[in-house]
């Protein structure tokens, strides 16, 4: 069973010894789970090969899906080492106005440098977290001669990403106290993975929308920030990037979005049918009122409300849907999310949890 470490969550000092013990663990190549303020990543060093590797192997995920590296909170030192010539302008607006905090940005990557964390592409995605834990762990490590820690979400490939200690603990208990140190940061704040812009063509692009909504971007870097359908056709290839597969962040539970009326009617067709004795076996996550019948002891259908507000349905989802994994439910209907680009993020990873 992985080692769980609990720090001070509000101002974590330097040497607080769950953040030196965290430290320790990256620089000789062990795995840690770090909280983030967006999800628990799997972290490793970024430039120890087999550290990486681990990370790769501990989630099943294949070794040419590149992961993002998190830099300290002086993040100009980390960019220096990881990245190759000039950063464009508008990175550069784009990292003054969102670091630290939930932006991931794709560079060219200086050669020789993190190499299997990118998966072996030209370029690396950095971002640098804002949680006070994963500051003072990333800045720990920077002074043991960590340059940055390689952390996709600490889940098994393709699962729904983990925003408290506990879900980290679930998804590797298989895994020795050596192997992996967890660290409690608590509940992650933002609940969804990074936004992610590709700054390696010329020209932001969008890869995977988050809480930070293209507006937000491009008021910060004073352009426009294209889809990737509709960037320039003269750019070259588009970057891998994490969490942009059609299929992911999924339950065990089949999950299908549905537009309220036909959430609605369906609900109703369930209530009215004849249920053997048990437990729900339909979980419904929807901001249309509940009928009285749902909300009944022994209802098939678990009802949940969704929250009117993006930022707070973003912060809840990932544990919401771990909840009725745990409830054994076996199919989950969700309400489709709101117009609007403060919902991008949520309604993206609706649309991948139901592929």
């Amino acid at each position: 069973m992985p080692r769980l470490l609990t720090p001070a969550l509000s101002a974590p000092e330097l040497n607080d010894p769950a953040v030196q013990a965290a430290a320790a663990q990256l620089a000789t190549g062990g795995l840690v789970g770090l909280p983030t303020e967006t999800v628990y990543g799997l972290a490793a060093d970024a430039h120890q090969a087999e550290a990486v590797r681990q990370i790769f192997s501990a989630k099943g995920r294949p070794a040419d899906h590149p992961l993002i590296v998190h830099l300290a909170p002086d993040w100009r030192e980390g960019i220096a080492h990881h990245t190759e010539g000039r950063i464009p302008d508008f990175a550069q607006a784009l990292m003054q106005a969102f670091w630290p905090g939930p932006l991931t940005l794709i560079l060219p990557r200086r050669t020789g440098h993190a190499e299997v964390a990118a998966g072996g592409q030209s370029t690396v995605g950095l971002r640098c977290p804002s949680h006070p834990v994963a500051q003072a762990v990333l800045q720990a490590a920077l002074a043991l001669g960590v340059y940055g820690v390689a952390a996709p979400s600490a889940n098994r490939f393709g699962r729904v990403s983990p925003t408290t200690a506990a879900h980290v603990l679930d998804e590797f208990a298989a895994l020795s106290d050596e192997a992996l140190l967890v660290l409690d940061g608590g509940a992650c704040a933002v609940g969804i993975e990074s936004t992610i812009v590709d700054a390696s063509r010329g020209v932001p692009v969008l890869l995977r929308p988050g809480i930070l909504t293209v507006p937000e971007l491009e008021a910060a870097c004073g352009q426009r920030v294209y889809a990737p359908e509709d960037a320039p056709k003269a750019l070259q290839a588009a970057p891998k990037a994490s969490g942009t597969l059609a299929s992911h962040y999924a339950p065990s539970a089949q999950v299908r979005l549905m537009e309220a009326k036909a959430l609605e009617a369906a609900v109703k067709m369930v209530l009215a049918a004849t249920h053997p004795p048990g437990p729900p076996r339909i979980a419904v996550y929807a901001a249309i009122p509940a009928p009285a019948a749902a909300q009944a002891k022994r209802s098939p259908v678990l009802w949940r409300t969704q929250p009117l507000e993006a930022d707070v349905c973003a912060q809840e989802l990932f544990a919401l849907l771990r909840e009725f994994d745990a409830q054994g439910v076996s199919l989950i209907w969700v309400q489709t999310p709101p117009a609007g680009p403060v919902w991008d993020g949520v309604r993206d990873r609706l649309q991948r949890a139901a592929a």
